[in-house]
């Protein structure tokens, strides 16, 4: 049973309550065409799967490793069509913010507040996430395990804000790489949170030579399908038409159109584990 704000955030999409949700979208807004070629694609996919769906894509990318890559389209430009592409489908959206400053602004254009991972301890940050009365999700950072995300949980809380998420997106191993350890989903369970699994994210190759993040895409279905065994409550697949030519984070995004067909084999998955229970 998804809780009550949760409810509320998918009211008017036909949805089984016992399938897991989904938050899906480009890494960055990087043109209107592409934002409204994925909604279209995943939201009819969703509907049909009766898979609760939220639109993400980033405004502005804050967080990148070479100072000459792209950021983004301006911060009200992207805003407005990240905006535009939840009235249009009538989906939910989430989009990411770096500073305190900027929870009020993207509250106006969103309705899930993202914190970054390397972020999810900044106190200012989450006070100022909690006020604005949105629903805030945190991703785990990759320094932490899933029991110490009871403290960013409890500053959210603390501030007024019960509307938590929390999710896991793997553990730093060694300089370049990343490894998911599933404990995480039931330790941040625990605190009374939803928690989803980004399935992208958790695939990067961080801190190359190149300037350049690296992933291992083809491993997209394999965390996801571990991730909904386990039980998590959502998953996290960022998705592109054509990932080769994506502005930001391509080396971990999912074809847009292979996310269909894995779609299908993880509402099977999670129909055998909840009838197992």
């Amino acid at each position: 049973m998804i809780p009550n704000f949760l409810q509320d955030l998918f009211k008017g999409q036909s949805y089984d309550e016992s399938n897991f949700f989904l938050i899906a979208g480009p890494c960055v807004i990087e043109s209107e065409e592409v934002l409204m070629e994925v909604a279209d694609t995943v939201s009819k996919v969703c509907k049909r799967l009766s898979i609760p769906y939220v639109f993400k894509s980033s405004y502005r990318k804050a967080n990148r490793t070479s100072a000459g890559s792209f950021t983004g389209l301006g911060d009200e430009t992207a805003l407005s069509l990240l905006k535009k592409v939840g009235q249009h489908y009538h989906l939910p959206t989430t989009s990411d913010i770096h500073a305190h400053e900027e929870a009020a602004i993207a509250a106006q254009y969103v309705d899930i507040l993202q914190i970054p991972a390397f972020l999810c301890r900044q106190t200012d940050l989450l006070q100022a996430a909690a006020a604005t009365g949105k629903i805030v999700n945190v991703k785990k950072g990759q320094f932490l395990s899933g029991q110490a995300m009871k403290f960013a949980a409890e500053k959210i809380r603390k501030a007024g804000n019960e509307k938590v998420i929390l999710t896991e997106r793997g553990n730093s191993f060694g300089y370049t790489d990343l490894v998911v350890d599933y404990r995480n989903i039931p330790h941040m369970q625990a605190h009374k949170a939803p928690v989803v699994m980004d399935c992208t994210h958790s695939l990067q190759q961080p801190n190359q030579s190149s300037g350049v993040t690296g992933g291992d895409p083809g491993m997209i279905g394999t965390i996801a399908k571990a991730a909904i065994a386990v039980g998590a409550n959502g998953l996290f697949i960022e998705t592109h038409p054509n990932p080769a030519v994506a502005l930001s984070d391509g080396a971990n995004m999912l074809k847009l159109d292979a996310l269909e067909p894995l779609l299908e084999k993880l509402v099977k998955i999670r129909q055998a584990v909840k009838n197992d229970h």
